[in-house]
């Protein structure tokens, strides 16, 4: 079963959701986390970044998804032209969140490929010999 594209806002966390947690530092990316999410912008959902990260430490986020091919309809806001200040709700208006913290834990991004797109599956990388060292 997959989701329908009605549901157009997708809120996603950084830190242990795009990237495994090492915050304050950028970890890895998550196993097929950029995949999904450029798949998602491809059949039209619009997705906010939603992290704790304020300042440089989230324009690093920001930059570093962009450098892996993915900009946020919008980045803890609405929507890009919101303007926020100490009397706005924090809370932001989405039809899914995509989180660490989520009941049961973080599913992974092949689940949630898998949740959104049906049948398609994302191939698993291949490492090459002992831990990835030889062919």
């Amino acid at each position: 079963m997959s989701i329908p594209n009605h549901q157009k806002i997708i809120a996603i966390d950084f830190d242990g959701t795009i990237v495994k947690d090492e915050y304050p530092n950028i970890g890895p990316p998550q196993l097929f986390a950029f995949e999904t999410m450029k798949k998602m912008q491809q059949q039209g959902y619009r997705l906010i970044l939603w992290t704790l990260r304020e300042g440089k430490k989230l324009e690093e986020a920001v930059a570093f998804c962009k450098s892996k091919g993915i900009e946020f309809y919008a980045i803890n806001k609405n929507y890009a032209e919101e303007t926020v200040t100490d009397n706005t709700i924090r809370k932001i208006h989405a039809d899914i969140f995509i989180d660490d913290r989520n009941v049961g834990g973080f599913i992974g991004w092949g689940k949630i490929h898998q949740l959104f797109f049906g049948d398609e599956t994302l191939e698993t990388p291949k490492k090459k010999g002992f831990l990835g060292f030889f062919k």
